[in-house]
């Protein structure tokens, strides 16, 4: 399935699919992608603006198995990989909440929404969130299905990355969105694929640990979501497209 042009349709229209994007990946998740001991929970957040979440909360209880793939046996993959060796020390949102036990939150999923990015004040709550979350050491993916603005010209993964490191990150021509999985740490690692209208979304990681993760289960849980669309604005936007191609 495509990634669609969010930017056709209001704000609330994208809030709408999100909602269910969200309902479906907890449960996709729930039905056995996670390890045992995990289960995916949705919630809803209230107070000053959050983004947009999936939550994994682990440490394993004794005698489960860690589960998922192993780092060292298959490493993921993505188009471009970066690390940093030393760390210079939005709203309401519904979420999915996923716990190992009673242990700590070792990852999270954001999924953006337009008013994320739809201010300075918006923007920067995010990204500090963002940095505050791979310092503390819990892993992250980040889902972001709208264009660039003034406010984050070379898209979301280097607002979040310049928090982190004075690295340069080169954009790739005609794929302004993006998803980006990070190892968070003393050493935060970046898994980013850059993609486009019209491109299916990649399987990124979701880590649970240092050494496992699973894969994320975007593309297939944007399917359910957008077969559960209402049909006149899948015609709006499908209409919309057909136009101006």
């Amino acid at each position: 399935m495509p990634i669609h042009d969010w930017t056709r349709v209001e704000a609330g229209l994208f809030h709408d699919f999100h909602q269910c994007w969200v309902i479906a990946i907890r449960s996709a998740l729930n039905a056995g992608l996670l390890p045992p001991g995990y289960m995916a929970l949705a919630e809803q957040v209230t107070g000053r603006p959050t983004p947009d979440v999936v939550t994994l909360q682990a440490r394993d209880p004794k005698g489960l198995s860690e589960g998922g793939i192993a780092v060292a046996t298959a490493p993921p993959t993505a188009r471009m990989i970066a690390k940093i060796e030393r760390v210079n020390y939005a709203k309401r949102a519904d979420r999915v909440v996923i716990r190992h036990g009673r242990g700590k939150v070792v990852a999270i999923i954001e999924i953006l929404s337009p008013g994320n990015k739809d201010s300075r004040v918006a923007l920067r709550s995010f990204v500090e969130k963002a940095a505050d979350i791979l310092n503390q050491g819990i892993n992250l993916l980040v889902v972001d299905l709208f264009p660039p603005t003034p406010r984050d010209p070379q898209g979301i993964h280097k607002a979040i990355w310049d928090e982190l490191s004075d690295e340069p990150f080169e954009t790739t021509p005609g794929k302004p969105l993006i998803v980006a999985s990070y190892q968070g740490g003393d050493i935060p690692t970046a898994y980013v694929e850059p993609v486009g209208l019209g491109d299916t979304l990649p399987s990124l990681p979701i880590f649970l640990s240092e050494t496992r993760y699973i894969p994320a289960p975007l593309e297939v849980t944007y399917q359910e979501a957008w077969a559960a669309f209402p049909d006149m604005l899948k015609e709006l936007m499908l209409t919309s497209e057909i136009k101006e191609s």
